[in-house]
């Protein structure tokens, strides 16, 4: 069971309760869009300035994928380390704006190039689309590194949420085409929508409840099975050889549970892990660092654990997938 809420994650639900906001579950798609903005906004940090932020397109085999791409002063302009970071959103919603400020903050105290990708959204486009803009925009990425002025020895993937599955998702891809990747970061990932967790049942009045995993979840799948480890990474076979993952996970979160059965799973396979718990956090702090200021030390830990994995990461020559 959850411990008590943390101060700061009462004030948000308080500041969401007196506002009256409508679950997302429902509203239609495009009015959780503009919610999910408009909340994204009102409670996160000032934008930090970063030197270069470029907005430019990834040309994969299902079509272009916008992608913008963070690089702070002084970073190598020719074989930096890199994070490809996968926005949160239950792949309904989120975009480049509404997880910018994360990326700044993550590219300026990492000292590391962020390329932010923006997936296609279901409903529009269900799934397997968020998965092949995912790699596809990950094979890009090698393909081009040089172009890019990225060390694809040194590349890390991650992602919130729903960002935080397709990161893990692209990790075990890319592990089966001998790609190395220095680490993965997931921040509460979904990591099994084959079924309901314990943590489901036992989280409530807060921004993710459930239900609302079971709306997304409707809209995500169309009629793809869940039980396929390019949906569900837990149920993944072998998770044998992946790269040494942060993993982020919040006590009161339907998706705790299954964050932490992958943390447990990825350990006994012989992974490195790093498994943060913050017991008395909400799904979704990492991105109101304006109310939650254990949000910015989140971001903090895991630029420093960035740091530490490309610290130690050896240079092969990895091939283009």
């Amino acid at each position: 069971m959850p411990t008590s809420f943390d101060e700061s994650a009462r004030r948000v639900l308080d500041m969401l309760a007196s506002a009256g906001r409508a679950p997302y579950e429902t509203l239609s798609p495009q009015q959780a869009r503009q919610t999910y903005r408009e909340g994204r906004f009102a409670v996160s940090p000032e934008t930090p300035a970063v030197a270069q932020v470029t907005n430019t397109i990834a040309a994969t085999a299902n079509g272009p994928v916008p992608m913008r791409v963070y690089r702070e002063e002084g970073v190598d302009q020719t074989s930096a380390p890199a994070l490809v970071f996968y926005h949160g959103g239950g792949w309904v919603f989120g975009d480049l704006d509404t997880h910018d400020v994360v990326c700044r903050t993550i590219a300026r105290t990492a000292r590391v190039v962020v390329l932010s990708i923006d997936y296609r959204l279901a409903p529009e486009h269900v799934y397997p689309a968020a998965v092949e803009d995912a790699y596809g925009s990950f094979q890009w990425i090698v393909a081009h590194a040089r172009d890019l002025g990225i060390d694809i020895s040194r590349l890390a993937v991650g992602g919130d949420s729903a960002g935080g599955n397709l990161a893990a998702i692209v990790s075990l891809m890319a592990r089966d085409a001998d790609v190395a990747l220095a680490g993965q970061v997931l921040f509460y990932p979904v990591t099994d929508l084959s079924r309901e967790h314990p943590s489901y049942g036992e989280v409530a009045n807060v921004p993710l409840t459930g239900e609302t995993m079971r709306w997304f979840k409707r809209h995500y799948l169309g009629d793809a099975e869940a039980h396929d480890w390019r949906i569900s990474p837990l149920l993944a076979d072998d998770l044998e050889g992946l790269p040494p993952a942060y993993i982020m996970t919040a006590g009161h979160d339907p998706l705790r549970d299954e964050g932490d059965a992958y943390a447990q799973r990825l350990q006994e396979a012989g992974v490195p892990v790093t498994h943060r718990q913050y017991s008395g956090q909400i799904h979704g702090f990492v991105t109101m660092g304006r109310l939650i200021p254990e949000a910015g030390q989140l971001l903090e830990d895991a630029s420093q654990w960035l740091e530490q994995v490309f610290s130690q990461a050896a240079r092969p020559q990895a091939r283009v997938v």
